[in-house]
């Protein structure tokens, strides 16, 4: 899958390395895009998440997006788009790296019941189509507490690919 950025720290990092892999799947109905608002933390982000076990992307990516954002992948729709290599400092001390690989996808008509981790529920995960633009203006403006602004910044860098290619103007 081609390597659409890197977000990489200009200083050293030392210390342990924590890895985790990520799957995010990139639904678009027109003009808007299914995004995951958290809306405690006023933020946008495509639905997936971390590879668990021996998943492979694609399990992922059907896992993630029905727990998230209640959305059933197509099966044979996924068509990989690019992924993103981000290396920062851990919460934990050390260095945490994640690639995290971005699918185009369909999804089913129906939506189906979210299954959101105790953090997701928490930050009141919802599923929104929303113009992308607002998506990035939202990322870049809204003030997100406690929230990791490099994740938020790697969901608007994305979004800026999708329309800079022509899949959303």
């Amino acid at each position: 899958m081609r390597l659409l950025f890197e977000m990489v720290p200009d200083e050293k990092l030392a210390g342990p390395v924590y890895t985790r892999p990520s799957v995010r799947g990139i639904i678009l109905k027109g003009e808007c895009v299914a995004m995951v608002h958290s809306l405690v933390y006023d933020y946008y982000k495509f639905p997936g998440g971390g590879i668990e076990g021996d998943e492979d992307q694609l399990a992922t990516l059907y896992r993630e997006v029905a727990e998230e954002a209640g959305l059933k992948v197509i099966e044979g729709s996924a068509k990989p788009y690019g992924h993103v290599h981000r290396v920062e400092k851990s919460d934990q001390g050390g260095i945490f790296v994640q690639d995290n690989y971005y699918y185009l996808c369909q999804v089913a008509d129906q939506c189906i019941h979210q299954q959101l981790d105790d953090y997701e529920a928490k930050e009141q995960f919802t599923l929104e189509w929303v113009a992308w633009r607002e998506a990035v203006r939202v990322n870049r403006q809204s003030d997100h507490g406690p929230k990791n602004q490099n994740m938020l910044e790697r969901e608007a860098r994305v979004l800026e690919y999708l329309h800079a290619e022509g899949y959303l103007s």
